[in-house]
């Protein structure tokens, strides 16, 4: 079976949606003690959440970027999730989507939310032909995001050097074994 091109793909229950999200030791360490991000966290930039685990490794390098080094589970409920999906604004201008670039453009001084589907990634971070979504948050999305979204939050840091080790090993269906399941997301 071919996956679509866009199609959110998800750990998920009935409640939650895992996000995943890299940020440097302090900050990671802070939200894994608290289980929620510390009263400290920056808000006043966009943050990034990503429910593709690799994607994030990809991005994070496995969680070997520096500031990137801790590699954060964030489960959302799943009602704050799909009012960002819901308000969310592409992040470049697409036609199919907003004609008229002035129309984006006032769109996207409207929406705290960014879209980006961006290539998803294999193990071994080359391209694939579907896309993994990420959001961008801001202002108020960002303040819903760290007051009232999240549910938990658990250290995914380890598991990422563990398949990382394994890739390197070229243990790959050890590695493919490991990895989240994610599934196809049924927005609501």
């Amino acid at each position: 079976m071919t996956t679509p091109t866009r199609q959110i793909r998800a750990v998920f229950d009935d409640e939650t949606i895992t996000v995943y999200q890299a940020y440097r030791p302090e900050i990671g360490d802070a939200a894994l003690a608290l289980g929620r991000f510390p009263d400290w966290y920056r808000r006043d930039r966009m943050t990034w959440i990503k429910p593709s685990f690799l994607w994030m490794m990809y991005r994070c390098g496995w969680g070997t970027k520096p500031d990137q080094e801790r590699v954060l589970a964030i489960r959302l409920r799943r009602d704050g999730f799909d009012a960002a999906v819901h308000q969310a604004v592409p992040s470049h201008h697409d036609p199919g989507v907003y004609p008229q670039q002035a129309d984006w453009q006032r769109a996207l001084k409207r929406s705290p939310v960014r879209v980006q589907w961006d290539p998803e990634r294999d193990l071994h971070h080359r391209p694939l032909p579907h896309r993994a979504i990420q959001l961008g948050l801001s202002g108020t999305a960002v303040d819903s995001y760290v007051d009232e979204w999240t549910a938990g939050i658990t250290d995914a840091t380890a598991l990422a050097h563990e398949i990382h080790a394994l890739v390197q090993a070229r243990e790959l269906d050890a590695a493919t074994r490991l990895l989240p399941v994610e599934r196809p997301y049924p927005l609501v």
